[in-house]
């Protein structure tokens, strides 16, 4: 274990670009429950009924209170080490951006200012008809679905649902990155949500040295992983934040 991070330090120390690509794993130690697994959330909402952007058209109320109870799950959480880890090392000019698949906000709480939300973010709403958005509190969600305080339409909050295209910001944002780091850092992700999957491949073919933090394997590990360091993210970042 200690020459992953040995190798790991070592390509961050000459990294011209490294960028890091974070998926709900990190944040699990923050309190946030995972969507996937065996006692992950789409266990007892399957996605198709509350997650789906056709099952909040259908049925709004149903999904928005979803989303209410989620923001529970929120509401008293925030970023743990291994967020404040990526902050660190961003302030010290070593990672250049981060890509998160997650919508809790955390890397931006914990000092990172270069961040592409790649699935959006629960602090905000959108509306469906005009694209208007405003903040959203998610410690005092309404009980009624929002409606746009400009065409009255639909709003709902602006992550990427399924059935939803990722904005084409972000894709432009995250190709920008992918596309030039020397080092990808991939933390607490499976493998297993696309496009988001495939970038550290992309990373890869542009020879780009591949960190995973993960508490066991995953697809990455047996394929393009270069340092597997297995383990809490928020115990394996700082380790390695420390020894660059």
């Amino acid at each position: 274990m200690s020459g992953a991070f040995d190798k790991a330090a070592q390509a961050l120390r000459t990294a011209s670009c490294a960028v890091a690509l974070t998926g709900a794993g990190i944040s699990v130690e923050s309190g946030i429950p995972s969507f996937r697994g065996d006692s992950g959330l789409w266990r007892k909402y399957p996605p198709e009924e509350y997650a789906t952007i056709d099952a909040y058209i259908e049925n709004p109320a149903r999904v928005w209170a979803f989303w209410r109870e989620r923001a529970h799950d929120f509401a008293d959480c925030g970023p743990n080490a291994a967020h404040k880890a990526l902050a660190g090392l961003e302030q010290r000019g070593i990672l250049k951006a981060i890509v998160t698949q997650n919508i809790d906000h955390f890397h931006q709480q914990a000092g990172s200012r270069t961040v592409v939300e790649y699935h959006g973010n629960v602090h905000n709403l959108r509306c469906l008809d005009c694209g208007a958005d405003e903040p959203l509190d998610i410690e005092n969600m309404p009980a009624n679905v929002p409606r746009c305080p400009v065409c009255r339409g639909l709003m709902k909050p602006d992550v990427v649902m399924f059935g939803e295209l990722i904005p084409t910001s972000a894709l432009a944002e995250t190709d920008k990155w992918v596309s030039q780091c020397d080092v990808l850092i991939v933390v607490g992700t499976s493998a297993q949500v696309f496009p988001a999957a495939a970038l550290p491949y992309r990373a890869k073919e542009n020879g780009a040295f591949i960190i995973e933090c993960n508490v066991e394997p995953t697809g990455f590990t047996r394929t393009v992983t270069d340092a597997f360091l297995e383990g809490r993210a928020a115990a394996t970042l700082p380790r390695l934040a420390g020894l660059v």
